[in-house]
């Protein structure tokens, strides 16, 4: 079989046709200056950027390299701009050196990963320079932007929201530059093809349209939310990551339980309560636990304030847990330390399911550490390559990361506690959007209460696990 070839690079410039409108954000209209056609599918747009994020030498040969100075996937930087209809995932800060420092100037710049409000997979690269004036290696703008468009056929195209008096006819260098730009990301866009294996799996249990189309009427009933967010993190991030959350569970709790799970939901270390506050105002029964209250809490409605309650958790307890109910459905949305409890506490109190996200990767009583947690044993027979296959546990990480063991030990965690496990990668705008769900239990019911009893007995007798007091007023609420 012959080798595939790179379709050829045909820029063009007719926007009048194509509906391909420029980015918009609330400062200043954008410019299109050309598109393309894309020549690869939407999941490898973020490998695709990540050559131009890490490589800029590669397109200019004033440029000596890039040093990362940092990497965050919130609190965003107020320099980035707002796009309407999209929500930064991450923010790359970097320096770039000049060839001759003699002559030109190093160059700080940010370079932003957006997504749409509706997905998890960012389709937007921006690039924002700081500092004035601009070194001459720089295109004389104040953002530069690089888009995937799912249009038919898709579409990259290259966006700028140019400095004053800069010339962007097809002549000028601007334009020049971003012919050059969009070029390197046609071809890092088919190399990323042809040497890659799709592993992430969306809509498994939800379908996709069922789900968008979902999500469209939640975000327009609930995106009010942005304006009036009380906490000092990024509201664009938080709002509309717990709107897709929500909107995946109650469609999830549709199929599964025919409308609603049998005595509700418990948010399990609820933090700010978002997405208790969603759930209760769409009519469900349920309420959100955590160690402290947080500010945003007495800002939500009457009804959603009496649905939050301080409450700590303690696995040694002889006192029955009053939010741990049979029927429940256990909510462990990045959760940390709550993390590992939640397979757990879902068998040991009959719960209907469960869905955890993780985050932060913990055990029962201390961080995870790969070369300490070996994960729970399989059934006879099992294949650990197949099992792990199974998973879906994405092609952004590699599988002997740590993130990826710690999910490999949650799962086998939940196997161990008698779930069948069910994986799906959520469309939200979170890098951290993998999540285990429970519906299902399977096997001796005796055997795995053994396993329970086990943990416990383990957790009690390494001492290391002690019950934190509830802080503030936990009377309160």
């Amino acid at each position: 079989m012959s080798a595939p070839i790179r379709p050829r690079f045909e820029p063009k410039t007719d926007f009048e046709g194509p509906n391909l409108p420029p980015l918009s954000s609330i400062e200043h209209p954008w410019t299109s200056l050309l598109y393309c056609n894309a020549g690869f599918p939407k999941d490898l747009f973020q490998i695709a950027v990540a050559q131009l994020v890490e490589h800029p030498e590669y397109n200019s040969t004033l440029i000596l390299r890039s040093e990362q100075l940092s990497d965050t996937t919130d609190n965003f930087p107020d320099e980035i701009p707002l796009l309407e209809g999209h929500v930064p995932l991450r923010c790359i800060h970097r320096r770039l050196l000049p060839r001759r420092p003699g002559r030109d100037e190093p160059l700080v710049q940010y370079c932003t990963l957006y997504a749409r409000e509706d997905d998890d997979l960012p389709t937007v690269l921006v690039l924002t320079p700081l500092g004035s004036p601009l070194p001459y290696y720089h295109p004389a703008v104040s953002h530069i932007g690089f888009r995937y468009l799912d249009s038919d056929p898709p579409t990259l195209q290259l966006d700028v929201l140019p400095l004053p008096a800069t010339p962007s006819d097809v002549n000028s260098r601007l334009f020049r530059t971003s012919l050059a730009l969009l070029d390197t990301l046609h071809r890092y866009g088919w190399g990323a093809m042809t040497n890659y294996k799709k592993r992430v799996q969306h809509d498994n249990l939800v379908p996709r349209e069922v789900y968008q189309d979902k999500y469209l009427q939640m975000r327009e009933k609930y995106k009010h939310l942005v304006n009036s967010w009380q906490e000092t993190t990024d509201p664009l991030k938080h709002v509309f990551e717990d709107i897709g959350i929500a909107t995946y569970l109650i469609l999830l709790w549709q199929l599964s339980y025919r409308d609603r799970p049998p005595n509700g939901f418990l948010d399990f270390g609820c933090g700010n309560g978002l997405l208790t506050h969603i759930l209760i105002s769409e009519g469900y029964h349920g309420c959100g636990i955590d160690l402290r209250a947080r500010i945003s809490w007495s800002h939500y409605s009457k009804e959603t304030h009496e649905h939050l309650h301080v409450h700590a958790f303690n696995p040694f307890s002889e006192t029955p847990d009053p939010y741990l109910l049979p029927g429940v459905f256990i909510i462990g949305n990045h959760a940390d330390e709550l993390t590992p409890w939640v397979p757990v506490l879902a068998t040991m109190h009959s719960a209907s399911g469960y869905i955890s996200i993780p985050c932060c990767p913990w055990t029962f009583d201390a961080k995870f550490d790969r070369s300490l947690s070996a994960r729970f044993p399989l059934a006879d027979g099992e294949d650990e390559a197949s099992f792990i296959e199974s998973l879906s546990l994405g092609g952004h990480s590699s599988p002997s990361s740590a993130y990826s063991m710690y999910r490999v030990w949650l799962a086998s965690l939940s196997r161990h506690c008698g779930w069948q496990i069910e994986c799906e990668t959520l469309r939200i705008p979170s890098t951290r959007n993998w999540a285990i769900v429970g519906r299902k239990r399977s096997g001796d019911a005796d055997a795995q209460q053994r396993n329970i009893d086990d943990i416990i007995q383990f957790v009690r007798d390494r001492g290391i696990f002690k019950s934190r007091k509830p802080e503030g007023k936990a009377g309160d609420h």
